[in-house]
């Protein structure tokens, strides 16, 4: 009788059998980590646009509602593509520049209010009013888009808003 001796090893079929399921395995966990990524980066799109756009509303009515006059546009039913507002003898004044910033410039300096992750488009002013009769209300439109690719493009959210000053 012969003794079979019992080897110590795998087979090449093995070895192939175990690179051939960790492929696979390898394969898989790499497509749920872009996936995963993928959604991350969404969900920052849309969170910054749509923080962004909360932050200016809110900051426009802010400084809208404490200001004491309009001087840009200057009559009713005139568009601009800025506007200037006077608060405490303090010209106060929204545009977009060269980059797709919402600045407000006055004369402490020229602010940013979006943040790196946005543009800024369509920003757009129409003073409202009555015929003959000077209205202290604004109707103020933008747009902002995400600066961050997504497979689906770039989140974009247009906003609107009237408001109008306060009078004391």
């Amino acid at each position: 009788m012969k003794n079979f001796v019992s080897q110590k090893g795998t087979t090449i079929v093995e070895l192939l059998l175990y690179m051939g399921i960790l492929s696979i395995l390898l394969g898989v966990l790499t497509s749920i980590f872009v996936s995963a990524l993928d959604v991350q980066a969404e969900s920052q799109a849309t969170s910054s646009v749509e923080r962004d756009g909360n932050y200016i509303l809110a900051r426009l009515n802010y400084d809208i509602h404490r200001a004491q006059s309009i001087n840009i546009p200057v009559v009713n039913g005139v568009t601009a593509s800025n506007f200037q507002i006077v608060i405490n003898g303090v010209n106060y004044t929204y545009s977009v520049d060269g980059n797709n910033n919402l600045i407000l410039a006055n004369n402490l300096g020229v602010n940013n209010l979006n943040n790196y992750g946005t543009n800024i488009s369509a920003f757009s002013v129409e003073r409202l009013g009555n015929a003959g009769k000077v209205e202290d209300t604004l109707k103020i439109n933008f747009t902002v888009t995400s600066r961050t690719q997504r497979v689906s493009g770039p989140e974009t959210r247009n906003f609107q808003t009237n408001l109008s000053l306060r009078r004391q």
